[in-house]
């Protein structure tokens, strides 16, 4: 016997459902008809978003890496430029870049505000670097990576004001024990007694760069050993954060977008950073003054990215701590990429074998 029916929000009489249909299929009937049922829709395709993302990043780091050890940084980096661009736009979600590759590499492409994706869903927050460590690539050095991060329209911090941070990123087991207002012995004293090794067991990851003397010599006065990366802090925060790396601490000024970058990936791993801004002269120091910036204030992961539904994607360009780099044999190119959702706490290692002639689009010079 059919029950009753029911109208729809613009009056057209739904289907009748027999009493007996199992609830669940019976809510369902009714979502589809008044549009709410799109949101679970749209909930499966955020789950898959990760996975998609990946392919920007495989597409870059194949485009990219037939440039590596060439000796010509910007070819590299606009070659893998537009090979993320134009893979992004295939991607089903609602994309803004807020942290773009144009302004800082002199790129073609992925500017600040550029809007990317195919325009569905809800908006969403986009921080791409489809080479992080240009020169690592043209020099055929290690640890290069393409690199996207997603996350809630509106969350990502704003880094325009100032460029540089001081960061310091640990995995998960330190996470309830660092400080950056600590002295540099103390917090590292704090990480090995939460790790459960000795002092003269932990490796600090930190930027070679003159400013770093102090840093270096203060990390290697407690005991502790070094790992001096070139370029590409991502990388080195993440390993940071992840068993097998060899890598416990990343420590020193980098780059404020690289920075927000690093929250998207660790708030999946239960690693942290925490960044303070840092200036290099007066006028940017004003320039953040004005935008209502502290200078003091010790920014957690979540001031960094307030949204806990991030996604990121990497890919190796060149071998790593993180990930082994693009190979080209023949017929055959091969990826490793690292892929992260914060909400459910996934990081998925993804290996995938390319048949050449597939993307010869991207992968020649």
């Amino acid at each position: 016997m059919l029950g009753g029916t029911w109208t729809a929000p613009a009056a057209e009489p739904g289907p009748e459902v027999p009493q007996n249909v199992n609830s669940k299929v019976r809510n369902n009937v009714a979502e589809e008809s008044t549009g709410t049922i799109q949101a679970r829709t749209n909930n499966v395709a955020d789950r898959n978003l990760a996975m998609e993302l990946v392919r920007t990043t495989e597409a870059a780091a194949i485009a990219g890496g037939q440039w590596v050890g060439a000796g010509d940084k910007l070819a590299a980096d606009g070659a893998a430029v537009d090979a993320m661009r134009s893979l992004l736009s295939t991607v089903h979600f609602n994309g803004t870049v807020v942290i773009g590759e144009g302004e800082k590499d002199e790129a073609p492409m992925l500017f600040n505000g550029e809007q990317v994706g195919d325009g569905s869903g809800p908006a969403s927050d986009v921080a791409v670097d489809p080479i992080d460590g240009t020169r690592l690539t043209a020099l055929g050095m290690n640890n290069a990576l393409a690199v996207i991060a997603v996350a809630d329209g509106g969350s990502m911090f704003d880094p325009s004001a100032v460029f540089y941070m001081d960061k310091l990123v640990v995995g998960p087991e330190a996470a309830d024990f660092v400080d950056l207002r600590l002295p540099v012995k103390q917090n590292l004293h704090l990480v090995a007694r939460a790790k459960g090794i000795n002092i003269n067991q932990l490796t600090v990851c930190v930027l070679d760069r003159p400013r770093h003397q102090q840093l270096v010599d203060e990390i290697r006065a407690t005991g502790a050993r070094t790992r001096m990366i070139l370029d590409g802090d991502v990388a080195g925060a993440i390993a940071a954060c992840r068993e097998g790396t060899g890598v416990d601490v990343m420590m020193g000024i980098g780059g404020t977008p690289e920075g927000i970058v690093t929250a998207c990936a660790v708030k999946a791993t239960g690693g942290i950073i925490q960044g303070r801004l840092a200036p290099t002269d007066d006028d940017e120091k004003q320039k953040a003054i004005d935008a209502g910036l502290d200078l003091d204030a010790v920014m957690s992961t979540d001031d960094l990215v307030t949204s806990d539904n991030c996604f990121f994607s990497a890919t190796g360009i060149t071998d790593g701590d993180l990930l082994r780099g693009v190979r080209y044999r023949g017929p055959k190119i091969t990826t490793q990429s690292i892929v992260m959702r914060s909400r459910s706490g996934t990081v998925r290692m993804v290996e995938a074998e390319h048949l050449a002639s597939k993307w010869e689009k991207y992968a020649r010079r």
